[in-house]
């Protein structure tokens, strides 16, 4: 780094300060929108914390956008208008993050509506996305020659398709909507870019994903157990 250079430190979306970086770096950041106009930054050589959009070396970016329309947050939050924060506090896996946390974890979603006895994704499609239950219902199912089992039924609080954040393999089920239903998303696309532009937010949430598929692996372990068990018995009696 050229020394002579002025340098700027970032106040990220995870709370943490990222720097110092030149401004090449920080430009670099603000066309990949992981600083945005409403972002904090220092500014070395003055000494003084100033909004993204007030630095003139900085302000053609955002002018740019603002010429083209919706800036990326202002997007975003429009296309969750009408959702409150409390709400995803019904969301078990979000239910242990700051207020604060949520606020920004939200930006990198968006919000889909299913009618009823539409498909979310079949089953071999490829995964690219999380679902969080805000309300409605729905199931996960598989078709084998043609009859249904049904695997599990989610309820406004629940979630699916977590797998697909750690591995892009295909579906493993078919979610239909059992009625009309309201669901947040998050692309594995903007989960990336949450490890890359908040880190110690992504390993939040990471751990209250961890922390239930735990548990539901303790489940169909012991549901494996007790299957065992009636099977031994039942050959037992016979």
């Amino acid at each position: 780094m050229d020394t002579d250079a002025p340098r700027y430190f970032v106040w990220g979306l995870d709370e943490v300060v990222y720097g110092p970086v030149e401004l090449t770096i920080l430009t670099n950041w603000v066309l990949d929108e992981r600083v945005t106009a409403q972002t904090w930054v220092f500014v070395g050589e003055n000494r003084s914390w100033l909004m993204a959009a007030q630095l003139p070396e900085l302000a053609i970016f955002f002018e740019r956008a603002s010429g083209s329309g919706l800036s990326a947050a202002a997007g975003s939050s429009a296309r969750l208008q009408g959702i409150k924060i409390g709400s995803l506090r019904r969301i078990k896996i979000l239910a242990g993050m700051e207020e604060r946390q949520l606020e920004s974890f939200i930006q990198y979603m968006e919000v889909d509506s299913i009618q009823q006895f539409a498909e979310v994704f079949r089953r071999g499609q490829p995964s690219d996305a999380m679902y969080f239950v805000l309300e409605g219902e729905l199931r996960a199912r598989v078709l084998v020659d043609g009859k249904e089992t049904t695997l599990s039924t989610m309820t406004a609080g629940d979630f699916f398709g977590e797998i697909s954040l750690l591995d892009h393999g295909p579906r493993s089920a078919d979610v239909v909507a059992n009625r009309d239903s309201r669901l947040l998303k998050i692309s594995a696309a903007a989960f990336e870019k949450v490890m890359g532009e908040a880190p110690a937010l992504a390993a939040s949430f990471l751990y209250g994903l961890s922390k239930s598929i735990g548990a539901r692996v303790r489940v169909l372990t012991q549901k494996y157990q007790d299957s065992i068990h009636f099977s031994r018995l039942a050959t037992a009696i016979h």
